[in-house]
């Protein structure tokens, strides 16, 4: 009971209320209101905030498309076990957009912590990532997974 009353505080912060108003501005196309709601809430560390910022880089949402930065916003979130954050990074490291080089390696980890985390369509990115590996990479890959799941997901 106690833990429930305590989601319930958490899900009725500021930072909480500024996340969700803010994805309303995005969906009415109102960017720069919806970074304003997104900047306080991250900067005290809210995940979703943080995500939805890289997102706005990622595609250029009232912002000018930045990949550097998305994918740091990403991590930043994705390192706090934020599903949809752990695609975007598992994306970038796929495709290598904004970065020196592709790393099929790290895509796939970042894909699997998804899935892990309950993101629906990071099965769909494993299942892709995976044709354009070798088994070498898969089993590197596998050894990064479990190093950063034991902390990232110890009950899972």
């Amino acid at each position: 009971m106690k833990k429930l009353a305590l989601i319930l505080m958490l899900s009725c912060t500021p930072a909480m209320a500024g996340v969700e108003q803010g994805r309303d501005f995005m969906e009415e196309g109102n960017f720069a209101a919806a970074m304003a709601e997104f900047l306080p809430a991250a900067k005290s560390g809210n995940a979703d905030a943080e995500e939805l910022i890289g997102v706005m880089y990622a595609m250029g949402l009232g912002v000018e498309r930045d990949d550097q930065r998305a994918f740091e916003w990403y991590l930043r979130s994705a390192m706090k076990g934020h599903p949809g954050a752990q695609s975007g990074i598992g994306w970038y490291y796929e495709i290598g957009r904004g970065m020196p080089q592709r790393d099929l390696v790290r895509a796939y980890m970042w894909y699997t912590l998804s899935a892990i985390g309950g993101d629906p369509d990071a099965a769909i990115s494993l299942e892709e990532v995976v044709k354009k590996m070798t088994k070498a990479e898969i089993e590197k890959s596998h050894i990064l997974v479990n190093d950063y799941k034991e902390w990232m997901y110890p009950f899972r």
